[in-house]
């Protein structure tokens, strides 16, 4: 039987959607000033571009595992930051870049067709891309309830929230925890904002208080892009159940996938470093202060936003009415509907631009207020 070509089951590319008001935002006379996407623009680490300098030889072909010096780094990284305990390099396995790892996870994992994958009502699309590349059902929502007697395959967290920013707080995450375990569901926590907290602390699914002190049915998802500056080095890695990230391992070693090892090394510097993490924090939380208290001024209401990289704001009207506003301002922001229908009358913005930019964008928006 004929299926189709793959391109056919995935979601339309959102950002495509943006390229005429990225357009008319371009036209303002002062430039664009650019908040749709979280790409980092401060400069990377010196101690990360050292570390990578050091390693530039590296003639040989790396280990899908990758090296016992970065998983080391990633496991003393959670301990040191985050509290977990009882996790060795055994549940730790490197990535090229966590959207790769999240879109090609259910995959990985064997799931398919028949299969459920449960991810938030207003959640980063790479969720539900994962699930259509390898034909499982998805379902967006922020019920357990709304499951009924089905039980999903697999359930997704996102905390720090990509778009809301929402933290989710312990008491959640335990109660998440024992209903996956209840019924054989893999919890895999996207974390990949978990140091980019502002007016919460998020917990790791694997913390002890959360998880029991075991991480039996649970992986979580980190990333580098944002706490360091690495989204161009493609940095990132899974931990968790031993026995889950062994059959990644497994199947990640037939395809190829092995993190280049100069970017292993920069990753275990990275990861040691708490110094440039702070510096970064407090660059974000200034320009976070100065964007949140214009648009609130410009007659916005931010909802959550207590942690990740953005504002989610409203004026009370359709997002992309916002969007064309705000365009016309020279501001580009993303539509909330990019993220689920719940997010249909707000927009999602970044303060990752540049301390000049936030400048300009604050400028703008008493314009509009």
């Amino acid at each position: 039987m004929t299926r189709g070509p793959v391109s056919a089951r995935l979601p339309d590319f959102p950002w495509d959607k943006l390229t005429a008001y990225a357009a008319t935002a371009r036209a303002h006379p002062d430039g664009l000033v650019d908040l749709s996407v979280g790409t980092p623009v401060d400069p990377t680490p010196a101690v990360v571009r050292d570390a990578l300098a050091a390693a530039g030889d590296a003639p040989g072909y790396p280990t899908t595992v990758g090296l016992p010096e970065t998983r080391q780094a990633a496991v003393d990284w959670l301990a040191r930051r985050h509290g977990v305990t009882g996790l060795d390099v055994d549940g730790v396995l490197p990535a090229i870049g966590t959207k790769e790892l999240i879109a090609a996870l259910p995959l990985h994992l064997g799931l398919g067709e028949g299969d459920l994958i449960g991810y938030p009502e207003l959640a980063y699309p790479t969720y539900e891309v994962g699930a259509a590349l390898c034909g499982a059902r998805a379902r967006a929502t922020d019920s357990l309830t709304a499951f009924g007697p089905e039980v999903p395959a697999l359930l997704w967290l996102n905390s720090p929230s990509n778009p809301t920013g929402r933290v989710l707080p312990p008491d959640h995450l335990r109660k998440v925890v024992d209903w996956c375990r209840d019924r054989g569901t893999l919890l895999v926590s996207d974390e990949c904002y978990l140091e980019m907290a502002w007016e919460e602390t998020p917990s790791s699914v694997l913390h002890p208080d959360i998880c029991g002190g075991s991480h039996e049915g649970l992986l979580a998802v980190h990333s580098l892009s944002k706490r360091s500056n690495l989204a161009g080095y493609r940095c990132g890695f899974v931990a968790g159940d031993p026995a889950v990230v062994a059959e990644l391992l497994a199947v990640r070693k037939n395809l190829g996938l092995m993190m280049p090892a100069p970017q292993q090394r920069a990753m275990a510097a990275a990861l040691a470093d708490d110094d440039h993490v702070r510096a970064q924090h407090a660059t974000y939380a200034a320009r976070r202060a100065l964007l949140q208290e214009a648009l609130l001024q410009a007659g916005f209401t931010i909802d959550h936003s207590e942690g990740s990289l953005y504002l989610w704001a409203t004026r009370g009207e359709d997002c992309w009415e916002t969007v064309g506003r705000l365009a016309e301002a020279g501001i580009l922001v993303a539509p909330g509907s990019f993220y689920g229908r719940a997010g249909a009358q707000h927009v999602r913005v970044a303060f990752t631009a540049t301390d000049e930019r936030v400048g300009a964008a604050v400028g703008r928006l008493a314009e509009l207020g």
